[in-house]
Formats: C-alpha cells, structure tokens, sequence
C-alpha cells in the first residue's frame, strides 16, 4: 500500500498524486495526531456508554442475533450533526488539504461516521460508496481514519486496486453470517483485493467507485474503531437528500439539488434504510 507522512498541513506530491489516480487510494499516515486521536475515542466511548441518540446511535437487542455485539455497538451516524469534535474532525484541516490536492477541486463534506467494530462484530461485504451517496457528475471521495491498529485480523478494510475505473456495479446479496448489510458487489475477474493495514490517526482516502469492504472482527480482545468521513467536489451537481446539509470546510451549508431515479442501479437496488447510511 502505497502512504504519506503528513502532519496538520498535507503535501502530497505528484507521484502520490498519480499513484492515487491509478489505483484509486491513498494512505495518509499520521494524519490525525496522538491526542486527536485519544479525543476521538474518548468522545465516542462516552458515547457508546450513554443512552441512545436518535436517529444517530440506537443501541437495541436483536432477538434474531442474540449476543451480537453490533446490536450493542452499532455504528454511529452523522456524530458531526450533534458533536462539536466530531464536527471538527471532519472539517480537518489536514484532511481537507488532501482532498484539495488529490480531487483537484474544493472539496465539501457529506458525512461522518464512527464504528466501534469490537471482537466478534460482523464485517461489510465488498461495495462501492457512490452507490449510496449518488454524487454527480463525478464521484464521492473516502477519508478513513483508524482509531486502533486495522489489520486484516480484527477487520481491516480490503480495497480492490483500479475500481475507480469502473462504473457503479449493481450489488448481489451478501451473507448476513459474515456482514451486517446486505449488498454485495464481486471482485472483478482479474482483480485483486489488498488489504489496508494502518495504526491509529492514518487516513485512507479512496474514491467513491472503489470496490472495498472487510471481514469481521476475529481478534479476541483488539476493537477496530475508525471515524469515517465521504465529501465530493463542490462543484458537484447532484448527491442523495440523506446527506443534506452539506458543509464547506468553513462549516457553512451549501444547497445541492437531491438526486433522483435511484441511481444506475434503479430505485428496485436501493438500500434499506439502515445500509443506505454507507
């Protein structure tokens, strides 16, 4: 995997710049600091221990999956929309540095995301994330930060190399036994999945149409949290209304037209509302 050291500023130079238009990925190491990263999780461990937060983090019991740990550690949706840390982190400015230099635009953030992920948690089936977010006429864009170690042991992110090439493929149903969402999109014939080992405060950046996912969380006792965030150029047209407000990186909202029609894979593929979320 290819990575850059980088602090609260990025430089990534142009052969960085051209390995992640090749292959569609970049690791970013250190991009949060130390304490950044202690703050994330101690913020998020408060949240996990408190009461439920609805819509955004809704811990239940699952009698159809007696002792699932995601019943109990679900992920936690749009932290930024009634976190001020959160909200910060994904308007970092490291981040958005990157993501300046690697879309070649002005970016704009659509989303946060936290998954505790503890042993025992089921992975994501492969997928693409511009299924879900509908951002056009280009593509979404993944910044992926782990909180712990990610290793394929305790449920790393695989990420298949040149799908960004491709378009969005329409999914399968995935096996609930080793994912808690539903889709599934198959690893091109000739293409192989990498897996992106990283330590706590490395971001990957990945485009919207690369092939990713992980497996589950097989370690006995190490958690594989990470705080997700997607944006697209501002210059975009279009992104699905479940997303709305998007925010500049001066946290003003920025009015989008929703996209409609369900995307190229028809409204029939849409997800259920707990995938819809990524």
């Amino acid at each position: 995997m290819r990575s850059v050291t980088t602090e609260q500023t990025t430089s990534i130079s142009a052969e960085q710049k051209a390995f992640y238009t090749e292959h569609g990925y970049l690791i970013a190491r250190g991009m949060f600091s130390p304490d950044q990263v202690a703050a994330i999780r101690d913020t998020f461990e408060a949240i996990g221990s408190g009461p439920a937060i609805p819509p955004y983090w809704q811990p239940k019991d699952d009698p159809q999956r007696p002792g699932d740990p995601l019943t109990r550690y679900p992920r936690v949706m749009h932290p930024h929309r009634f976190n001020a840390l959160a909200r910060d982190m994904l308007l970092h400015p490291g981040v958005g540095a990157a993501l300046r230099q690697l879309l070649g635009a002005e970016p704009v953030a659509c989303q946060s995301m936290y998954y505790f992920k503890p042993p025992g948690a089921r992975g994501q089936a492969m997928h693409q994330d511009n299924f879900y977010l509908e951002v056009a006429p280009q593509t979404c864009i993944a910044a992926w930060t782990a909180i712990d170690p990610a290793t394929p042991e305790n449920g790393g992110l695989y990420v298949v190399p040149g799908t960004h090439k491709l378009d969005i493929i329409c999914p399968d149903t995935a096996d609930l036994k080793e994912s808690f969402t539903t889709h599934l999109v198959h690893v091109p014939k000739g293409m192989k999945a990498v897996a992106a080992e990283m330590q706590p405060g490395d971001t990957l950046f990945f485009n919207g149409s690369v092939i990713h996912g992980s497996g589950p969380n097989r370690h006995k006792t190490l958690w594989r949290r990470s705080f997700i965030c997607h944006y697209m150029p501002r210059e975009s047209t279009q992104i699905s209304k479940w997303y709305f407000p998007i925010l500049d990186f001066s946290g003003n909202e920025i009015p989008y037209p929703a996209s409609v029609g369900g995307g190229p894979c028809g409204m029939e593929e849409k997800p259920t509302s707990y995938d819809r979320v990524h």
